[in-house]
């Protein structure tokens, strides 16, 4: 008790010294001749607008709220039944890792044409927490403790006695620490669709309508209230799981798509399984299509993508734009999540060598996962202008933080008297780390870079469209501009097509060198 409250008063000091530092930065624009505005004046912009603020967060908690309720509901649900059943775990994992590696700005213009009024923000922030929610759910039903639901069969309880008094309650804990994670999600969610659903009130509206105003201290205010909405979302479900839970709450939440055990059945029955989980996520597209009545014009099914991009007159210049754009964006996608997975390694083994300095850095990682991608672009676009290099922070940004604290959880897991041993025969701390714990870790390092994977697109996507004018971001912009519809489905699905094809390839890279290993994943 005494060290978190020692750890609690050195975050507290170390915030007033940034705040101080930023105080004194902005009052001498020291920081891109004045891009960086005081917290003095920041603050008292935020009371000058403070009348606009009210209808703008009411929109944007509302959205966020309803996303985030329906969001879980479905999340739940679905991880209990693939918890009970693999057949279904197996054959939705297509679905699953599709709505994992989707960058939510791609589909955002596609729910904005095809649903309407509040909805698109709604679907989104619900999207944005369902998997978070369904895989902390299938995760913490089968880890429950085995004994206990053998003791409730012996006494004759059913099997919905044992998943409602055993496997439920034991999962609590990992659900409430993904519901953590979830609310500032749905709030991240409900933004972006704001910036493109044409609507009168939202902080990504509000935000959208002061980029070009040439006011960084009002768009430094509007990050700051959507930040606090986020991080007051993440504190809330952070104080609930401490409240019902104490120290059995979860520390982190696992990253991977939950896996099913290998179907051992007849050949015909496996190749059915596998085509069923590839078939279903265009299955599922070609439903919402039909379900939600919009015209051809607007809504295209799979078979119209791919006729608009093989076989139609346009298919040509359509080719030659998405080449182009994906030549823009792969590279620095990959350059940004590789910088992101350094950085966090670093950090995580800072971690260990120097937990201190790593509690003195955690206000700012922390602002960073709660601050909603959208809100933190345009304020790097003060600083750093709208070159490569605000791409690479934005990515950077939205990557390292989620990949640190899986790589942390790794490294605190090693045994400690795997440690000792190096240390007995006189080894220094670093070989210690480098012979034992970083290997020992390795797992948590893949499912660092699984979880980073369609962040960095994401990251580098909201980059181009907000700021750089280029790559699938950009792209994605302009065919809203020109009323493009078939070129709008065609970059979303791309996208997801790319960060699906991303994460495949990790987890095979990954089975290949742990299994060589003889180690087991991070699943």
């Amino acid at each position: 008790m005494a060290a978190d409250r020692g750890s609690g008063w050195r975050g507290l000091r170390v915030a007033i010294l940034i705040l101080a530092l930023w105080e004194v930065a902005g009052r001498f624009d020291l920081v891109a001749g004045g891009a960086l505005p005081s917290v003095g004046e920041i603050l008292v912009r935020l009371w000058q607008d403070r009348a606009d603020y009210p209808l703008h967060v009411w929109a944007t908690l509302y959205a966020s709220a309803a996303g985030f309720v329906l969001g879980n509901l479905a999340g739940v649900a679905a991880g209990v039944v693939f918890a009970l059943s693999t057949t279904a775990l197996r054959i939705f994992r297509g679905v699953n890792i599709a709505i994992f590696a989707l960058p939510p700005i791609a589909i955002a213009p596609i729910l904005v044409l095809t649903l309407p009024g509040m909805a698109p923000r709604v679907a989104l922030a619900a999207l944005g927490v369902y998997f978070v929610t369904m895989t902390a759910t299938v995760v913490g039903i089968s880890q429950a403790d085995s004994r206990a639901a053998d003791l409730v069969r012996a006494y004759g309880g059913s099997r919905r006695d044992v998943l409602r008094l055993v496997e439920f309650r034991g999962a609590l804990p990992v659900i409430l620490a993904g519901l953590r994670i979830a609310a500032p999600n749905a709030v991240l969610g409900a933004i972006l669709a704001e910036f493109g659903g044409g609507g009168r009130w939202g902080l990504g509206t509000y935000l959208l309508g002061s980029l070009g105003r040439g006011e960084p201290d009002r768009l430094w205010g509007i990050g700051v209230i959507a930040t606090l909405i986020a991080g007051l979302s993440y504190a809330a479900f952070a104080l609930l799981s401490r409240r019902f839970l104490g120290s059995a709450r979860a520390v982190t939440l696992n990253t991977a798509v939950p896996a099913a055990q290998p179907d051992r059945g007849p050949l015909a029955r496996r190749i059915v399984m596998s085509l069923a989980t590839v078939a279903l996520p265009f299955f599922l597209w070609w439903v919402f299509i039909k379900a939600t009545g919009v015209p051809d014009l607007i809504a295209k099914t799979p078979a119209a993508v791919v006729d608009y991009l093989f076989f139609s007159p346009a298919a040509g210049a359509a080719q030659e734009r998405l080449w182009a754009a994906m030549a823009q964006t792969l590279p620095i996608t990959f350059l940004g999540m590789v910088a992101g997975l350094s950085f966090a390694f670093i950090l995580a083994i800072l971690s260990r060598l120097a937990p201190r300095a790593i509690e003195a850095f955690m206000p700012v990682a922390l602002v960073t996962q709660t601050m909603p991608l959208v809100a933190l672009t345009p304020l790097l676009v003060l600083i750093l202008g709208r070159g490569t290099s605000l791409t690479l922070w934005v990515t950077i940004s939205v990557t390292f933080f989620p990949a640190f604290v899986t790589l942390a959880q790794g490294i605190a897991l090693v045994p400690r008297s795997a440690e000792e041993l190096p240390r007995v025969y006189g080894a220094s701390r670093w070989t210690e780390m480098r012979m034992v714990t970083i290997p020992a870790s390795l797992p948590y390092l893949f499912a660092a870079t699984r979880l980073t994977v369609p962040r960095a697109l994401l990251g580098v996507m909201i980059a181009e469209w907000l700021a750089t004018g280029r790559g699938l971001g950009n792209l994605l912009n302009q065919s809203r501009g020109y009323l493009d519809y078939a070129m709008i489905w065609t970059v979303a699905a791309v996208s997801v097509g790319l960060a699906v094809l991303f994460y495949q390839a990790v987890v095979m890279v990954e089975r290949r060198v742990l299994g060589r290993l003889g180690m087991t994943t991070a699943e």
